[in-house]
């Protein structure tokens, strides 16, 4: 064990026949890691093996980059994952440095660039300046680094001096507020991005990232339409309205002109792109208010969708809806997976898109065809006067959801009967069913305010899962966590209903954000989680079959779990916390920390069985997806670690 303590589709199907390109979902090649995922298709795979499970835990750490060092206010998370092309590691860096430029075996800072964005920064959505950078090349020493800066600003960087390639855009630099096709105040609407943008083609596809919460100052928000920008010199190619316009398909989706007014429907989530078939996949969130949508009745096309375009044009290829009219939250948060599986004897280029709702949905990535049926099943109806539901919503029959989904009676702790009985009397009062019931308000007896299980940030969230190319198998991490949203008559805002949320503490009060907090379900009395273990896992998924292989907690129980008097002569096992691993995936091991706010370990795992092989100690909780990647014969696996007491830092692992 090592211990860190220091810091037109059918025609094209029979054009392409039965080739299966491996560049779109192999994952990184030549021991670099040049794109977000790792490639173009967001596997997080990659085939080296000189750490592999006889050494792994001999990992030590290398080298850190503190970002503490960089400035007087210490920031507590950054959860970039860095790209390494030619020896140089390219990262975001926080508020202060957008960008920093590191040597791959020593860490040490080769250039930095920051742009002061003055008022407009203060009211950007995102603290930081996203998750990561995009890197582009001509093959002939035009190499550029593409960052999207916290007040939605987009900058070509010269990858090797940091400076501004002044014939892109303006002197470098494109106003992302600009050219949305529907006016935006610059200094008053809340957008920007939380996920770098993917290049493919010579074409940069941008998202956004837009304001959330419990009280939407609105029903009107800035649109998160989806543009493509010529790499070299950032002219706009292309826009793809996510809330299709008056005459494009979609629109009759969004009833009584609502397509005008409202917001959101952006791609926060990193894209993905099959580079051989020109497309490119976007995974669309929920349209504004999150959780009311009575000004926008109909199904709201495309969001809450997968939507796959041609990258070069923009046109739209196909699209699924995988929730009608939106109002959980439940927006596809991860990088769509791309990935070639064999299927009852049949070869499929496939694209899996994981949900904060726990299901895995599998496409053929060429045509948009289901992989296995997925079903439209009738939903539980709410009665929020004014609102509109969709009567059904789409389930698929495989995979099978890889977290809980709904609350019952059976998904409350037992222990003991005390605790059951605990339980059982805090959810009295509340609404609970299947997935997909309704957001509720509370009546004169104060019975209501809906258990949602997962809850609005998942299941699983941003950081998804990997996909191993040589055995077809998907990991994907999700935590076991829900709470109770009640919405209550809006005072402070042109929406009618507001709402709050209370992570199983009880009801909120029905107007403002609740202060019930999301820690797993954690409630009054025993003070326990109210569902049971684990809190935490990882699931691996055959995806050539549809089938469960393994699944593991994620994390060890919480010391205050363990210590509870309450479990006194309780047999405790590894329940998992209520956090999400990032997961990175090589050619003989899975890899992946607790996740922020996890306890500091990272874990190497047996990837056919889930096995822990080795558990590392490292100086703080994984807040990054992790990566790796060769330099001078050496292996490394780089991620960011921080908490509130640890000022974030990158760190780097190796053998010794």
């Amino acid at each position: 064990m090592g211990t860190f303590t220091k810091s037109a589709v059918l025609g094209l199907v029979l054009a392409l026949g039965l080739s299966m390109p491996a560049a779109a979902q192999q994952g990184a090649t030549d021991g670099e890691w040049r794109y977000y995922g790792g490639g173009p298709g967001g596997t997080a795979y990659s085939p080296l093996d000189q750490i592999d499970a006889s050494n792994v835990g001999d990992l030590e750490i290398a080298w850190t980059w503190a970002a503490r060092n960089q400035g007087p206010r210490p920031e507590g998370k950054n959860s970039t994952t860095p790209l390494m092309v030619d020896g140089v590691l390219y990262a975001t860096a926080g508020t202060r440095r957008n960008v920093v430029a590191l040597d791959a075996g020593t860490g040490e800072m080769l250039w930095m660039w920051r742009m002061d964005e003055g008022e407009r920064a203060r009211s950007a959505p995102r603290p930081n300046s996203g998750r990561g950078v995009a890197y582009w090349t001509d093959g002939q020493g035009d190499d550029r680094i593409y960052v999207i800066t916290p007040a939605y600003h987009m900058v070509a960087l010269d990858a090797h001096t940091g400076r501004e390639i002044e014939s892109f855009g303006t002197d470098g630099v494109i106003d992302l507020r600009l050219e949305l096709d529907r006016p935006v105040n610059l200094i008053e609407d809340v957008i920007g991005s939380s996920s770098p943008p993917v290049i493919a083609r010579d074409v940069i596809v941008v998202g956004a990232a837009l304001a959330v919460g419990s009280r939407p100052p609105s029903m009107e928000n800035v649109p998160g339409h989806v543009r493509g920008y010529d790499v070299r010199t950032g002219e706009r190619k292309w826009i793809f309205h996510t809330i299709p316009q008056d005459g494009e398909y979609g629109n009759e989706t969004w009833e009584d002109g609502s397509w005008e007014y409202t917001g959101n429907a952006a791609v926060w989530p990193p894209f993905t792109v099959d580079e051989e078939l020109g497309y490119v996949y976007l995974p669309v969130e929920d349209p504004t208010g999150d959780y009311y949508g009575g000004h926008r009745p109909g199904d709201n096309l495309f969001s809450s969708s997968l939507v796959a375009l041609n990258i070069e044009t923009g046109d739209r290829i196909w699209h699924f809806q995988m929730v009608h009219h939106d109002i959980w939250d439940y927006d596809a948060p991860t990088a769509p997976i791309l990935t070639d599986i064999t299927v009852d004897g049949r070869d499929i280029q496939a694209v899996a898109q994981i949900t904060k709702q726990a299901f895995l949905y599998v496409f053929d990535r060429v045509t948009g065809e289901p992989v296995w049926p997925i079903e439209e099943r009738p939903v539980p109806q709410g009665n929020v006067p004014g609102e509109w539901y969709s009567p059904t919503q789409p389930f698929p029959t495989k995979p099978a959801p890889f977290d809980r989904q709904g609350i019952t009676i059976d998904d409350l702790i037992d222990f003991t009967p005390e605790l059951r009985a605990e339980a059982e009397a805090r959810i009295a009062n509340q609404i609970v069913g299947p997935l997909f019931t309704p957001p509720s308000t509370v009546d004169d007896n104060g019975v209501g305010g809906t258990m949602m299980m997962p809850s609005q940030t998942g299941g699983a969230n941003w950081e998804g899962g990997a996909f191993d190319p040589e055995t077809g198998v998907i990991y994907i991490a999700s935590k076991t966590d829900g709470g109770t949203l009640t919405l209550g008559t809006s005072d402070a805002s042109d929406m009618q209903y507001v709402q709050s949320f209370g992570g199983f503490r009880g009801r909120g009060g029905g107007r403002g954000a609740g202060r019930g907090g999301r820690g797993g379900g954690r409630g009054r009395g025993s003070g326990l989680p109210l569902v049971k273990p684990p809190w935490g896992r990882i699931t691996a998924i055959d995806l050539n079959t549809g089938e469960h292989l393994w699944m593991q907690a994620n994390g060890d129980t919480r010391d205050r779990v363990k210590n509870n008097p309450a479990l006194d002569g309780v047999e405790i096992g590894r329940w998992g916390k209520n956090t999400r691993a990032g997961i990175l995936v090589t050619k003989t091991l899975v890899l992946a920390g607790e996740g922020y706010g996890g306890d500091p370990h990272f874990y190497a795992y047996d990837k056919t069985t889930g096995e822990i092989i080795a558990d590392l100690e490292i100086p703080a909780s994984q807040s990054s997806l992790p990566m790796t990647y060769m330099h001078e014969g050496e292996q490394y696996v780089v991620f960011t670690v921080g908490s509130g007491q640890y000022p974030a830092e990158l760190i780097a692992l190796k053998l010794p």
